[in-house]
């Protein structure tokens, strides 16, 4: 399907179709349950020390999850979402508990959102959508796991080629200073292994 042409609402149904395998009639007992939403750059999809309350699914733009360290008050990025994405603080949405993280939109953006109330209402009719809460919670959780593995067993240019193989244009559209706070590492030495990098 050409995205181009393709209506919001028939984009998404693309995704959940591709994503959990989700069948027609699952696709429409959720329809009326998402609203669109535009998040302008630099303005939040989720507050550190709020309950997360909805799942987005971002149509255009691009996110960044981060925490602020409490004691240095330095940021700390941990992921970029970008669209055809699902975005969600996953375990503050499953226990509806406050969330340490912000996330907040790099780019302007728009998003198909569906609530945490809708999507409980949708779990007991439909195996479909059961389907997809446990795909979303398992994608996150090989997510994070993968980003902590790196950060333990990876040098930082391992991680910054990782990055570029699941994020390929991720440095015309994110700033280094926020690339290299994904990486653990300072500015000056991203600078360093790009310069590299770029002399082979």
């Amino acid at each position: 399907m050409n995205s181009m042409s393709a209506s919001p609402t028939e984009i998404l149904n693309q995704n959940l179709s591709q994503f959990a395998q989700l069948g027609e009639e699952d696709i429409q007992l959720a329809g009326r349950f998402w609203t669109q939403r535009t998040i302008p750059k630099n303005e939040f999809f989720n507050f550190s020390n709020s309950v997360c309350r909805h799942i987005g699914f971002i149509l255009k733009g691009l996110f960044r999850v981060y925490y602020v360290d409490p004691v240095t008050e330095m940021e700390h990025n941990i992921y970029f979402v970008a669209e055809n994405t699902f975005l969600v603080s996953l375990k503050s949405f499953l226990t509806q508990t406050a969330c340490p993280y912000y996330i907040e939109a790099l780019e302007d953006s728009e998003l198909l959102v569906i609530s945490h109330e809708n999507l409980l209402k949708l779990y007991p009719q439909s195996h479909g959508w059961e389907r997809f809460g446990r795909i979303l919670a398992e994608q996150y959780f090989v997510y994070s796991q993968s980003k902590a593995e790196g950060l333990l067993s990876q040098s930082a240019e391992e991680r910054y080629v990782s990055l570029l193989s699941d994020f390929p244009n991720v440095a015309n559209r994110v700033s280094l200073g926020h690339i290299a706070s994904y990486l653990g590492i300072k500015g000056p030495s991203l600078s360093r292994i790009r310069a590299q990098m770029a002399g082979r």
